[in-house]
């Protein structure tokens, strides 16, 4: 009998996000398009240059409004004639505001993709924004806000928000604006800001799919090329800036039986050298439940079911700069509210005094690469990040080149941006809960000036 000796495995490979093909139509229209075998749901996102800081003053929130009545209603359809003609097609439309700009998302099976992207485009080109709408908008949104305000994960963030930007910085406020502002809010401050900043040529549409057979270019020309408009105005953006001088504000919450925590700062964004060693580093901090954080507040104190570490990306610039939140969040029982900001901060001293170790760096670095296949099985999960990049003016094989620099971090590396990231000294904390019986234990850990305000 003869024998064959056993095949050895290969040197594994990173996984390689999809490359997109970047074009452009007559109108202006920058296209990036992914074609994905089997993803029989077509995901298409649009990118539009409206950024809430380009919301005129005394009107914060008319971004979200103009968002959510894009598809109430164009020039050939009421409210409800679109809403059923989207779901004749299988199709699902959603928008949204934030601070880099305003997205919209459509989903629909790719025998259904011609229809939908002439829906999306009516809704784009010509939308109805009626007098009735934009007031029931308006209604739903004051209906949500005081349901915000008594979330209080919801209500830490906006707290932080105002802590951490000037008061002159659109960051520093609510992203769909505040019971004042929304009031303010009719059709015709939606239309202005429409008719301000919505464009093709400023905007960017990327289509992920399966496209086998369709001839996508015909398709964007007859739909979304028909939408017209001027060139993009010129439009300054100032960077961003942030006070991190370590302190405490707790947001008084008199009864509750659960302290919201809140700590952060700001910090690299995409764009600098650091971003995959940060995410590795805080992935290693607070990225899953065995970290450093849950292994100490969770599994050996029980303080918390968890606490999270994380970076989030703010806004950046065409010239390459930006700003990130850092940040830990999570709640603890009252009585331990003390005791758990103690031990969180005592593992942050530890983590810069000791570093990681090669075993919590190999852990976050097979968890944030392996899962990445997983991560993008979808079509939408594809274009989401596609868009991403477009709003963070990101070169369109970041993902790619992303999941092999984390690859590639190193232990030390990780550290010093995990150490960098979250210095004990330089981080503002926010607590929603029971002033009167977590002030002065909070005071007494020295993690700066402590002040209270109403929640």
């Amino acid at each position: 009998m003869e024998f064959h000796p056993q095949p050895k495995p290969g040197t594994p490979r990173v996984w390689a996000f999809p490359a997109p093909e970047r074009g452009r139509l007559g109108n202006g229209l920058t296209v990036l398009r992914c074609h994905r075998p089997g993803q029989q749901v077509v995901a298409v996102e649009i990118v539009l240059d409206a950024p809430l800081d380009a919301e005129p003053e005394g009107l914060d929130g008319v971004a979200t409004i103009m968002a959510r009545a894009l598809s109430e209603g164009t020039d050939k359809h009421t409210a409800e004639e679109f809403a059923a003609e989207l779901e004749r097609c299988g199709a699902t439309l959603d928008a949204h505001a934030d601070h880099p700009a305003v997205r919209v998302s459509l989903e629909v099976p790719a025998s259904r993709l011609h229809k939908a992207l002439g829906l999306l485009s009516d809704a784009l080109r010509a939308p109805a924004f009626a007098d009735d709408e934009v007031d029931r908008l308006v209604r739903n949104r004051l209906d949500e806000i005081p349901h915000e305000t008594a979330n209080p994960a919801r209500r830490a963030a906006k707290q932080l928000s105002a802590e951490l930007f000037p008061a002159s910085s659109r960051m520093s406020r609510p992203r769909q604006g505040t019971e004042e502002t929304v009031a303010r809010i009719d059709a015709a401050a939606v239309r202005a800001f429409y008719e301000a900043h919505v464009r093709p040529a400023s905007a960017t549409a990327v289509v992920v799919g399966d496209l086998t057979g369709i001839d996508l270019d015909a398709l964007l020309d007859e739909t979304l090329g028909a939408w017209k408009g001027d060139a993009p105005r010129p439009r300054t953006a100032s960077p961003v800036t942030a006070d991190d001088t370590g302190r405490v504000v707790i947001v008084d919450r008199p009864g509750a039986v659960q302290t919201q925590l809140l700590i952060g700062r700001v910090g690299p964004d995409r764009h600098d050298r650091v971003w995959p060693a940060q995410v590795v580093g805080t992935y290693c901090l607070g990225g899953t439940l065995t970290s450093r954080l849950d292994r100490v507040l969770r599994e050996e104190k029980g303080y918390t079911y968890g606490v999270r570490a994380f970076g989030q990306v703010l806004r950046s610039l065409p010239d390459g700069t930006g700003a990130a939140m850092l940040a830990i969040s999570g709640s603890v029982d009252t009585p331990n509210t003390g005791p758990a900001l103690d031990d969180l901060w005592k593992v942050l001293r530890t983590l810069a005094a000791e570093g990681l170790t090669d075993a919590e760096r190999d852990a976050a670095v097979h968890n944030l690469v392996g899962v990445a296949p997983l991560k993008y099985e979808t079509a939408a999960s594809v274009a989401g990040t596609l868009a991403d990049q477009v709003e963070q003016h990101l070169p369109d094989d970041f993902q790619a080149q992303l999941y092999r620099r984390l690859d590639a971090t190193g232990t030390v590396e990780a550290t010093a941006a995990v150490v960098s990231a979250f210095p004990p000294d330089r981080l503002v904390t926010v607590l929603v809960g029971d002033a009167a019986r977590i002030k002065e234990p909070v005071e007494a850990l020295g993690l700066g000036e402590v002040t209270v305000v109403t929640g």
